[in-house]
């Protein structure tokens, strides 16, 4: 069997079959790859540049794809004044409502963004020229001439997409992207106004009535005579007005006397009954929950626990800051009331961060 490695084949050779003493460059063997100048990504000098293949659109044909394009823009023009309509005339006011609210809310949103990506494409295909342009590389900093040449690019593309000379596409177009930002602007007037100081004010106000939760009626201090109690009360005229309850859901504690102890406000308490805010002062959750025989008033969410005989302060969990209390009064006809509404925010303490407006905690008036 003969040696493959190495053969008078391979080499040039001279007539006497020894190697040509003037070929002494190296030769491709068979099977190598070629040498890397042919296969290079870089174009050589030599080779002349290659001019652009470009098919314009033109005839009937392109007629009845401008008139298809501009048919979808103005589809979706329509559909964003159909959900401004929708939105305005359709309010939600049973469950039945607010689904074919809803529904026709999605459906005109959708036809109004599908409409005109489905007519972006179609302009793509059928109006816009077919052209393959080779890209020799090259630095990335460009010449003056290369940019001169892109701003003569750039104004070729934009005259032979059609949008300059075609503006029946144009101004759908333009028109239906317009409809499409006027439409969530709808949306967002719905979050309303800022709540400016609002969080930091309840329904709770002098001479104000509480309400027993549930039943709804106003309670005299001698209908509170069993120590260890806690009931929910609501502002008079708010019990039923659930915006309003979520900040002025209020507990009141029935003590024995002398179990009270500062830092509670003794002046806000009548006949040994004190009233705290039922939000818990970390995430809002309500303080459901009382332990009789150590006074402790537990909130269920995050297990933050509060004294309510010194001033409802914080003796366990993640709350900042104790539960803010409600100064309480009698009126003529030995009704509880409030005598004014809470010195400090109810709820999550970030709610304080808006600014001043009371005074610095439970302080005596």
């Amino acid at each position: 069997m003969s040696d493959m490695t190495e053969g008078p084949r391979d080499l040039p050779q001279g007539s006497d079959g020894e190697q040509d003493e003037g070929s002494r460059a190296p030769h491709r063997v068979i099977g190598t790859p070629p040498p890397a100048e042919a296969r290079t990504l870089l174009a050589s000098e030599q080779e002349p540049p290659q001019r652009p293949r470009i098919i314009v659109p033109t005839g009937p044909a392109a007629k009845r794809g401008e008139r298809l394009v501009a048919t979808f823009f103005l589809l979706s023009g329509l559909a964003s004044i159909g959900f401004v309509a929708s939105y305005v005339t359709l309010r939600p006011g049973s469950l039945v409502d607010t689904l074919r609210s809803n529904l026709t809310l999605g459906i005109a949103m959708s036809v109004a963004f599908g409409a005109i990506a489905i007519g972006a494409v179609l302009w793509l295909h059928l109006l816009m020229p077919k052209v393959e342009i080779p890209e020799d590389r090259h630095s990335i900093a460009s010449s003056p001439a290369e940019r001169a040449e892109f701003a003569d690019t750039f104004a070729e593309g934009a005259e032979r997409s059609g949008f300059v000379k075609r503006p029946l596409v144009r101004r759908s177009l333009l028109g239906a992207s317009v409809l499409l930002g006027v439409a969530p602007l709808v949306v967002l007037r719905d979050l309303g106004p800022l709540p400016e100081t609002k969080l930091r004010h309840t329904a709770w106000a002098r001479g104000r009535r509480l309400l027993v939760l549930g039943p709804n009626t106003p309670i005299r201090p001698a209908d509170f005579s069993s120590p260890g109690q806690m009931i929910t009360v609501a502002p008079e005229g708010f019990e039923d007005n659930q915006d309003a309850m979520a900040k002025a859901a209020t507990i009141i504690i029935k003590f024995r006397p002398g179990q009270l102890k500062p830092p509670t406000v003794m002046n806000w308490a009548v006949d040994n009954i004190v009233a705290y805010s039922k939000i818990c002062t970390h995430v809002g959750c309500p303080v459901a929950l009382y332990e009789q025989t150590t006074h402790r008033i537990l909130c269920p969410c995050h297990q933050s626990t509060f004294d309510a005989a010194r001033g409802a302060k914080v003796v366990f969990g993640p709350a900042p800051r104790a539960l803010p209390q409600l100064p309480l009064g009698v009126d003529s006809e030995g009704f509880l009331i409030s005598t004014n509404d809470y010195h400090v925010p109810v709820g999550p303490s970030f709610w304080e961060l808006g600014g001043s407006g009371f005074s610095g905690g439970n302080e005596q008036s």
